[in-house]
């Protein structure tokens, strides 16, 4: 499948186990998993960056196979996780960096072009969330309001 805003043609990242068995050699039982990711979830860590911590530090293969479930139902579980998809606030803080440049630099005609396509990003992902149940129905992505979404 092709990129959504560019000519080039997407490759897939890494690939998973196939097996979801855990490895002999996690030395991470579950229990300590699961206060590490409640600790790092506390202190306002990402999920993304909660996993790349776990795959790292702790040599963790698989969260979903060691876990149960994946690392945003458990933070959903434990009430841990943040009130809006993380993928989603990203979007929406570049988008309101690309228009805080653009008040400052008018004529910059590539940045106009490319806020658009993370709008549009945006309002795919708003319509996605929605039909899931992750966002109210009527929730709408508003320029104006989206910084003080981010703040």
């Amino acid at each position: 499948m092709a990129r959504l805003h560019s000519k080039r043609k997407g490759k897939a990242g890494t690939k998973r186990p196939k097996s979801l068995d855990v490895p002999e050699w996690t030395s991470l039982k579950k229990a300590e998993m699961e206060d590490i990711i409640l600790k790092m979830a506390r202190e306002g860590v990402p999920p993304a960056k909660i996993g790349l911590a776990l795959r790292d530090q702790y040599g963790v293969a698989n969260v979903r196979a060691q876990l149960g479930m994946t690392l945003r139902a458990f933070l959903v579980k434990e009430k841990a996780a943040g009130e809006y998809p993380e993928d989603l606030i990203n979007l929406i803080k570049k988008a309101v960096r690309m228009a805080g440049h653009i008040k400052s630099e008018k004529k910059d005609v590539h940045n106009i072009v490319k806020l658009g396509h993370v709008e549009s990003k945006i309002q795919r992902l708003v319509k996605y969330y929605s039909s899931k149940g992750m966002l109210p129905a009527g929730w709408k992505y508003d320029r104006e309001k989206a910084s003080l979404l981010v703040k």
